[in-house]
């Protein structure tokens, strides 16, 4: 199948005792058995599986070309089950442009059990290199990162962690499986924040885990039944919902994110835009290397005076553009970094990596793009 195929179709049935061709709602938390340790069907309790949640996996499987797929709670569930896998004294190699929740994970939760990250920019091959010795047993990189739109050459770092004997993770988020497919480019893990493009709606929390190699797939299966980070069947419907038009509102978003980024490189009131379609993004090249059909719809950009004031007033000021937490719904969205998604960072260490108290994160929906504009435009004023 091809990919827009798949999104409706991609390990995906017809419910074989009602022939209903949308996946029910297996609103169940147990299965019977018709004898000790013989169940009914393929289920026995649903922290273990559930047909829902099964059917949702299986998509997110087929999307990413993986052999297996695990729904979570949340991005940060599933996140948190991977770093369950290692041990104390265990090292990872990290983007030093982190989204700000998985930075947070890193230093004050697994840091404290006696794992050692380093974070570095992952576009120094040579650096990323030089810090593996023989306790590093993980690379975790974000790309496009949250917020500056940094990028990483998945295929080139593959070949260092390949070398090296070590995984690969790529959270996936922005660029979505419409755009790059980690594990065609060589890496071992994908890992969504499914509540963003994936559900599409802002309407669900969720979180996903792919792979193409099966013994870990059961290894981070595991992790998820011991620990308990699972995805509710309500909540795996509604993301199995969303899935089936991403092909449809990803080019949309395409769409609209460039122009956007084009009108706001052009206004005087803006000193950089991060957009990696923009041929003046550092990265650009990678960028047109990996990311197929598009370069997806978040933009960030800062103000020529550096002024906070500045931000908080264009803030106030938008009408279709909506200041809110989170991203990838139909709507759009925008964000402060510094005192929201980044918040748990110092100011000092935003800074470091090159947060300022004046960026601005858009997420740029699917609406008309001249309301779009007009918006942006009445806002910056």
């Amino acid at each position: 199948m091809k990919f827009n195929t798949k999104t409706i179709h991609g390990g995906q049935h017809y419910e074989k005792e009602t022939g209903s061709v949308m996946t029910p709602i297996f609103q169940t938390s147990t299965f019977a058995q018709i004898s000790p340790g013989k169940p009914v069907g393929d289920y026995e309790y649903a922290r273990s599986a559930n047909p829902t949640r099964t059917a949702l996996e299986n998509s997110l499987a087929s999307l990413e070309n993986g052999t297996r797929g695990l729904a979570f709670a949340s991005g940060l569930a599933a996140t948190d089950a991977l770093m369950k896998i290692l041990k104390p004294g265990d090292e990872v190699i990290a983007t030093d442009n982190l989204y700000g929740g998985t930075y947070r994970m890193f230093t004050k939760v697994y840091q404290d059990f006696g794992i050692k990250f380093h974070f570095v920019d992952m576009t120094d091959l040579e650096k990323l290199e030089s810090l593996i010795n023989k306790k590093t047993k993980l690379v975790w990189v974000e790309t496009p990162t949250n917020p500056l739109m940094k990028l990483a050459d998945i295929a080139e770092i593959s070949k260092i962690t390949k070398k090296h004997n070590i995984l690969l993770a790529v959270d996936n988020t922005f660029g979505t499986p419409y755009l790059q497919k980690p594990l065609d480019l060589g890496a071992d893990i994908v890992m969504h924040s499914a509540t963003k493009y994936l559900g599409g709606h802002s309407d669900v929390m969720a979180g996903a885990l792919i792979v193409k190699d099966k013994e870990l797939g059961e290894k981070l299966h595991f992790s998820q039944f011991a620990t308990g980070g699972i995805l509710g069947p309500m909540d795996s419907f509604l993301v199995l919902r969303g899935i089936k038009t991403l092909h449809l509102r990803m080019q949309r978003h395409c769409e609209n994110g460039m122009k956007v980024a084009e009108y706001l490189s052009s206004h005087p009131a803006v000193k950089k835009v991060y957009y990696p379609g923009l041929e003046n993004h550092p990265n650009h090249k990678i960028a047109k290397k990996q990311m197929i059909g598009g370069f997806g719809g978040m933009v960030s950009f800062s103000f020529n005076s550096g002024k906070m004031e500045d931000a908080i007033s264009f803030f106030e000021k938008l009408k279709v553009f909506t200041l809110a937490e989170s991203l990838g719904g139909v709507e759009s969205l925008a964000n402060h970094s510094a005192t929201m998604t980044h918040a748990s960072l110092t100011r000092e260490e935003r800074l470091e990596i090159g947060i300022t108290d004046d960026l601005v994160r858009l997420s740029v929906g699917v609406e008309d793009i001249e309301d779009l504009l007009e918006d942006l435009k009445q806002a910056l004023a």
